[in-house]
């Protein structure tokens, strides 16, 4: 009897050590990861990146279990981390706001916010069926919050079933909706209104696609698939603007759907029997029930307000960067946009890059990486703490901050990526109202 029960003992003892000696390498482990997600969020707060700049996930402590299921569904690289059992955002300025992570939380505790509790960002009224204050008119997709090209596809068409949900009984002249932007939103839009048999007309005041007609040809724009109205679901991974531009006109092509491209709107008007009036820059005017709004933030790009800057030699967007060679170009800005193109531009041409700041902040770790590259290997030049004073017909001007002096810089080009400005006063015009919103807790619809 004693022999068995030291028998016993033994094997308990063995199996309490096993399990001692899993926890402790276990626990160790954690605690070596933490320590390293503390180091990348020290380093993220040093880099700028620590802050958000749009849409951002938002965890609260009282709820997380730190499963890292919000870690594994994020396809960004460092956004959250885990330390000490609770997650965290680390590169919250490099989000994209795709909401992987809320959708994947398995105890609801990460919500989307945007701005900060000191930093506001104006938005629009948007209720969840994406009506806004204004009976009868609707936003979707960048404006109202939402820019990641697979949401505002969805917006779109989410916004179409809501307006059928509400559908005014049709009158001769009168369209069911006119939908104004031809970007992501717009787009699908347009095609769940011929989907689900609404009139519609849409308008772009630039190319079809939007914002993303002005990215770059190869820029990388999707890596997760989406379902696109009278298409289905689009396997779309790696997919480059170029390859998204041709599947949109695809289908838009196949289903005999008009967009009005260079087409801008002047203003929206409410009539006295409920409809809308809808008069654009060409004196065209369109009658209708309903008003999307698809239009992105950066429709109007911010000014430098600098003498010269109404030369044909500036431009706001880089278009087919592959066909500009052997120009002295100058690019004015500090974020991605204005860091990819001048990256694009570097070999073919004598490129300058202009920002304000002493160092940059907030961009893509890729982007990072190769400018530094670029500035190391001397095939980009960029002026720290400049400002252009002037833009001139053979040179531009810059000022240096550092000590008040001027550069002079022989010119050939000169785009400019100082960020966009909401419409807040076309906006305004139509009856929606503006808000700025401090930690705004975005509805997922």
């Amino acid at each position: 009897m004693g022999e068995v029960l030291i028998e016993q003992i033994l094997v308990y003892g063995t199996v309490f050590m096993l399990c001692a000696t899993t926890v402790f390498f276990y626990l160790r482990k954690k605690k070596v990861e933490s320590v390293v997600v503390e180091q990348k969020v020290e380093l993220a707060k040093e880099e700028g990146l620590f802050e958000p700049v749009s849409l951002y996930p938002h965890i609260n402590l009282n709820f997380c279990i730190g499963s890292g299921a919000c870690i594994t569904a994020c396809p960004e690289k460092d956004i959250l981390g885990i330390i000490d059992g609770v997650a965290t955002v680390i590169n919250t300025a490099n989000c994209i706001g795709h909401g992987a992570c809320f959708h994947a939380c398995p105890v609801e505790a990460i919500t989307l916010k945007i701005g900060t509790e000191s930093r506001g960002v104006d938005l629009p009224h948007v209720s969840e069926t994406f009506e806004t204050n204004f009976k009868g008119i609707y936003i979707a997709g960048e404006l109202g919050g939402m820019g990641l090209i697979k949401n505002s596809v969805e917006q779109g068409q989410q916004a179409i079933e809501n307006m059928i949900k509400s559908k005014k009984s049709s009158k001769e002249g009168v369209v069911d909706v006119v939908i104004i932007g031809a970007g992501p939103a717009g787009i699908s839009a347009t095609l769940a209104a011929k989907e689900h048999g609404l009139s519609s007309v849409t308008l772009e005041q630039d190319s079809l696609g939007g914002t993303v007609y002005t990215f770059p040809r190869s820029k990388i724009v999707m890596t997760a698939p989406m379902d696109l109205p009278l298409y289905g679901k689009a396997k779309l991974f790696n997919t480059s603007k170029d390859e998204l531009l041709q599947l949109w006109k695809k289908v838009i092509s196949a289903h005999d759907i008009e967009i009005k491209e260079h087409t801008k709107v002047e203003s929206i008007i409410p009539t006295e029997d409920k409809t809308f009036k809808v008069i654009t820059n060409t004196n065209e005017e369109y009658v209708c029930n309903n008003v999307l709004l698809a239009v992105g933030k950066r429709g109007s790009p911010r000014k430098l307000n600098v003498p010269g800057e109404d030369s044909t030699k500036v431009a706001y967007r880089l278009l087919e960067p592959e066909n500009i060679q052997n120009k002295k170009i100058l690019v004015v800005g500090g974020g991605d946009s204005a860091i990819e193109s001048a990256l694009l531009l570097k070999n073919e041409n004598e490129t300058t890059l202009s920002y304000r700041k002493d160092k940059f902040a907030r961009l893509k770790p890729k982007n990072r990486e190769k400018v530094h590259e670029a500035i190391n290997d001397a095939s980009l030049n960029v002026i720290y703490n400049s400002n252009v004073a002037s833009i001139n017909e053979n040179d531009v001007l810059l000022k240096i901050d550092e000590n008040g002096e001027t550069k002079q810089l022989a010119n050939d080009l000169v785009y400019i990526f100082a960020g966009g400005e909401l419409p807040t006063s076309f906006l305004e015009k139509a009856g929606v109202q503006i808000t700025k919103r401090f930690g705004y807790t975005i509805k997922s619809h």
